[in-house]
């Protein structure tokens, strides 16, 4: 589908430009924040994964989510709670189990930690939902502070239409 490849060239470009200017095959110095970070972010996928939790937990109560695009729940939201009653509980009711998560690549860099994954559902009318992402997560003080989240909305969109 050229709207899935489209979203995943976005994201690849985003994860490689993190390394911009790096001689082939060099990893960048990373820090001891870095590394926490992409710790705790990687932990919170890996319960996600196994049903127990999802990353929201890592969110601040006061974090800003970017949802790009223009989906029915794209936008910005200033509040962990706003995100999960206004963007996150509409896509729940049309699923008839919750998203598996499956991460693809992390990369971390001081206060930021950028994830490439995969998610995989089925909704409640049997179709499959399957859709990939790419979030740039700001960190501060073991918590997601700032979100800016890309995924294909048009699938989304698909998965909100009414029944």
């Amino acid at each position: 589908m050229p709207i899935r490849r489209h979203a995943l060239a976005l994201a690849a470009g985003l994860l490689a430009g993190a390394a911009v200017g790096l001689p082939a095959g060099a990893e960048p110095a990373r820090d001891a924040q870095a590394q926490a970070n992409e710790r705790l972010v990687r932990q919170a996928f890996d319960q996600w994964s196994r049903g127990n939790g999802t990353i929201f937990d890592l969110l601040h109560e006061q974090a800003r989510w970017t949802i790009a695009g223009a989906s029915p729940v794209s936008g910005v939201f200033h509040s962990r709670r706003e995100l999960l009653d206004v963007s996150v509980a509409p896509i729940s009711a049309k699923l008839a189990k919750p998203i598996v998560p499956l991460v693809r690549h992390i990369h971390a860099d001081d206060d930021t930690v950028i994830v490439f994954w995969d998610g995989r559902a089925t909704a409640k009318d049997g179709s499959a939902y399957d859709n990939s992402y790419a979030w740039r997560m700001q960190m501060r003080d073991g918590k997601i502070v700032d979100v800016l989240a890309f995924l294909d909305t048009w699938r989304l969109v698909e998965l909100l239409k009414p029944q």
